[in-house]
């Protein structure tokens, strides 16, 4: 069982075998939301299926939403529903990946937790490295999934709402890591929520972090002594990572995991959900 990353060679080899893992193609581009299915048509991997954010790992405007902010989360019933739709069973390898450094097959990896599947990874490298490897793609709208009924199942991912972020502000028992950049954490400029800055306390880790220079999460020792460095001593399991809207803090999670310090939790409404709320304490610098 694969349940952080998974690489190329592997993917391959399950590929071949006679238990193929379900495979979901995740690419999208914030400010071009059509973006990734366009490039899922021009090219994916074989037998891949299309995870849109918009699509299936949102619920914008739904009552029954799990969280708030400008990605809301649809609830587990609804996830597992659509996930029965595509075809997956409880005890099915799943991989996702994308083309922009696991910024969205993270939130489908971390929504698959959520909902309690544990057999889930993220193919290092994303698509970039696939076709690196000269492995092979195909063009079009890809397979038509065999629907099942896919049982919802204990959380095996922590889910962490403003208010109790608010009741545990300035003590020990939350450490939290904004995975934004570094001009929007410090509240210089704020291209896409009507409110600049970030949570008081918080600590800065921009995703792009975990990555070297090809794409690749860095070593496992590596990703411990930054995150280390990072923390100061605060206990891993006090973490909770955000960002602007439940995205890209995903990536933080899967770092500090390979890094071997836990799986820590994630505010899903982040940034976008906390400014919403002007009675909420708000930090610049």
């Amino acid at each position: 069982m694969y349940t952080t990353l998974i690489s190329v060679a592997q993917l391959q080899a399950l590929l071949a075998s006679s238990q193929p893992p379900l495979v979901f193609d995740c690419s999208f581009e914030l400010m071009q939301p059509t973006a990734g299915d366009a490039q899922y048509l021009e090219s994916h991997i074989p037998g891949a299926l299309r995870a849109d954010l918009d699509r299936h790992l949102s619920a914008k405007g739904a009552p029954d939403a799990a969280s708030g902010g400008r990605h809301p989360l649809p609830s587990r019933a609804t996830f597992a529903t659509w996930l029965g739709s595509m075809g997956l069973t409880p005890e099915r390898q799943v991989v996702v990946y994308d083309r922009q450094g696991v910024n969205y097959a993270g939130r489908l990896w971390w929504m698959l937790k959520w909902l309690g599947h544990e057999a889930v990874a993220v193919l290092d490298g994303g698509l970039p490295a696939w076709t690196a490897a000269g492995a092979p793609v195909e063009a079009g709208p890809g397979p038509t999934p065999q629907a099942s009924n896919y049982p919802l199942a204990p959380e095996k991912a922590g889910l962490v709402a403003a208010d109790s972020i608010v009741k545990q502000l300035g003590k020990p028992s939350q450490t939290v890591i904004d995975a934004r950049g570094a001009p929007r954490f410090r509240g210089e400029v704020e291209p896409l929520d009507p409110v600049a800055g970030h949570i008081p306390g918080a600590l800065n880790r921009p995703f792009p972090n975990n990555l070297d220079a090809k794409g690749f999460f860095k070593p496992a020792a590596e990703l411990r002594t930054e995150f280390e460095a990072l923390l100061a001593g605060r206990d891993p399991a006090t973490v909770v990572h955000h960002c602007g809207s439940g995205v890209s803090a995903v990536p933080n999670i899967i770092a500090m995991e390979v890094a071997g310090l836990g799986r820590a939790a994630l505010y899903a409404g982040s940034w976008s959900d906390w400014c919403s709320d002007p009675s909420r304490p708000m930090a610049q610098g």
